[in-house]
């Protein structure tokens, strides 16, 4: 074993902010990758895989995204330590009504900064695109929560998070570039539906 992975090892260990920083900065690109793929980008095609998207998540994911998630586990472990029912209720509770809607807000507007859009074409994103994400998201993460703050070591946690959010961050690049108007018109439709049920 060389001397770099070696020490990438010892450094891994030592700041578990950099395992879900490399495994972020590796699983946002692929999601964006598998995305991209199920709207029919293509190696041998006109249509071709915009690299610079999947360029925008990995930076995006490893180097905002990891470091926030972290923080918000480590605060949480802090405020309802152990690996009790009760403590990742409370975790998972607070999760969902914080942290979440601060990640997918963020995600909204720092991606398009990212895309070089306006400060209120960023504002946009979030407003149309916000509470459908939520509501999927909300449906499906505090189960994952719960596994993460019950089962999972917690020097694991940032990692295990990152893998289950592979499939979720396909959901959220499909979003992201879905027109906010279309967004808008899908949650009209559905209102309507609900309504006249």
């Amino acid at each position: 074993m060389s001397v770099f992975s070696k020490n990438v090892i010892v450094a891994f260990k030592k700041y578990p902010v950099l395992r879900g920083m490399a495994s972020y900065g590796i699983i946002w690109p692929i999601s964006s990758f598998i995305q991209q793929t199920f709207e029919g980008k293509r190696f041998d095609s006109d249509d071709k895989y915009d690299w610079l998207r999947c360029a925008r998540f990995g930076l995006y994911g490893s180097c905002y995204v990891a470091p926030t998630l972290y923080t918000w586990l480590t605060i949480a472990s802090i405020m309802w330590p152990g690996n009790t029912i009760k403590a990742a209720a409370f975790k998972t509770f607070f999760e969902t009504i914080t942290y979440t809607p601060f990640a997918m807000c963020s995600f909204y507007f720092g991606m398009s900064l990212l895309e070089l859009k306006t400060f209120n074409e960023a504002v946009a994103e979030v407003n149309s695109k916000f509470w459908p994400t939520y509501k999927v998201g909300a449906s499906i993460w505090p189960a994952v929560a719960m596994i993460n703050f019950c089962l999972i070591p917690e020097k694991n946690r940032v990692p295990f998070i990152s893998v289950c959010s592979l499939i979720w961050t396909c959901f959220l690049a499909y979003m992201k570039h879905l027109d906010k108007d279309n967004v808008a018109l899908h949650s009209e439709k559905r209102s309507g539906q609900l309504l006249s049920a």
